[in-house]
Formats: C-alpha cells, structure tokens, sequence
C-alpha cells in the first residue's frame, strides 16, 4: 500500500485499526478509535477476555460496559 493511500484511508476512516492484545492498554485504544468512527479489530489470547468484550462487557475500570456495549453492537 502507497503512503498515499493509507493516508486517504485514514482521512475518509476507512481505515481499519488491529490492537494485538486487549488489556488495559489495548481495550481502550480500541474503543477511542472505534468511537472515532474506525472499525477497530481486537485480538487477544485469552478466551474468557474475548468473549466477554464480544459480549459488549468491560472487565477493566478505564471502559465502562456502557461505553464499550453500543461500540460492539454496531460492529465498530
């Protein structure tokens, strides 16, 4: 991908945002960028930690359930 392209994608926020590990670093990164209108993709070793942010769930105090739940229902 040219330097061009990414740049436009990430103007037009077409871009899509991976955060390798979910924890209290990597949740919340997620969850700014999904709430600046990013698709953001999460990935985590832990089962348990996965299916409980899939559920729309917070298991740290930085993102609240109310927060991150809407961002999981809409797919962000």
């Amino acid at each position: 991908m040219h330097k061009s392209t990414l740049i436009n994608k990430i103007s037009s926020k077409d871009a899509t945002i991976g955060v390798i590990g979910l924890g209290y670093v990597g949740l919340p990164l997620a969850v700014e960028f999904a709430k600046k209108g990013f698709k953001s993709v999460g990935i985590d070793v832990d089962k348990r930690r996965v299916e409980k942010i899939n559920s729309g769930c917070s298991y740290i105090l930085d993102v609240q359930t109310e927060e991150l739940s809407p961002l999981v229902k809409d797919g962000l």
